[in-house]
């Protein structure tokens, strides 16, 4: 414990020497002020914006699709993943597909999404979900994959049926490895969502960064920015909690077994 808060503290000293960096140079005009403000405005600009409203109405709408993206990954790819970890041939109907697709820049296929749904809110949800899809699924697949054999063994033994040995064997000893890809996932589905919106929004924390560059209202640009750097923190930590509370147990029970 004593180990972990003096990690997090010297993290968080590095985080305000680097503030304060930002602030000498800025105000020294090493940087030309104009595009570089000093950190103090822009993090009094980004209190402002949060208080009266107008970040956080943003935030609300991109994390609405965010998750929706997140979700309809997570829907579709999770048994599809737990499917072809169990079942040689359904993996190889679909593992050339899936190699051919994993490459692919999610924001390549923004021009073949719109030109079927529009710009419209499925289309960020569809590319959301696209981007989300491939770690998902690798994730889901390896964990059913990786279940040791002698779980499996054990549950036969006792004369488990299959879908028993699933539900109560392979599911949970996958479940570390499926919190993995979702932990990949989701801050995927963030950065996709920023770069959505920035193509083809009318609002989202993405669109408002784009127009205050436009705009060439540079601390409301860094605000916004500031904004999606702690989503980004959040969310991971969000998962990190969930993974440890629903699932702490994982580690231990499995290798006792084991």
């Amino acid at each position: 414990m004593r180990e972990f808060f003096s990690t997090k503290i010297k993290g968080v000293c590095f985080l305000l020497c680097f503030a304060l960096l930002w602030e000498i140079v800025s105000r020294n005009k090493l940087i030309s002020p104009l595009y570089f403000p000093p950190i103090s405005k822009d993090l009094v600009t980004f209190y402002q914006l949060m208080l009266d409203g107008t970040l956080p109405f943003e935030l609300i709408r991109s994390l609405g699709r965010i998750f929706a993206g997140f979700f309809l990954a997570v829907v579709l790819m999770v048994p599809l993943g737990i499917v072809m970890g169990l079942f040689r041939p359904v993996c190889n109907l679909f593992e050339p597909l899936t190699e051919l697709l994993r490459p692919l820049p999610p924001p390549a296929i923004i021009p073949v999404v719109m030109l079927f749904v529009g710009i419209g809110e499925t289309m960020k949800i569809i590319v959301i979900g696209f981007a989300c899809s491939f770690p998902i699924l690798i994730n889901t697949m390896d964990g059913v994959r990786s279940v040791e054999p002698t779980l499996v063994d054990t549950a036969k033994t006792f004369g488990r049926s299959r879908y028993e040995i699933i539900r109560q064997v392979i599911l949970p000893a996958s479940l570390h490895q499926i919190f993995t890809g979702w932990r990949v996932a989701l801050p995927i589905a963030l950065i996709v969502d920023i770069i959505a919106e920035m193509v083809g929004a009318v609002n989202g924390i993405g669109r408002f960064i784009l127009l205050m560059q436009r705009r060439f209202d540079i601390p409301e640009m860094y605000a916004g920015i500031f904004l999606v750097a702690i989503v980004g923190y959040a969310l991971n930590a969000l998962l990190r909690y969930l993974n440890k509370t629903l699932i702490g147990w994982h580690k231990a029970k499995f290798e006792a077994i084991t």
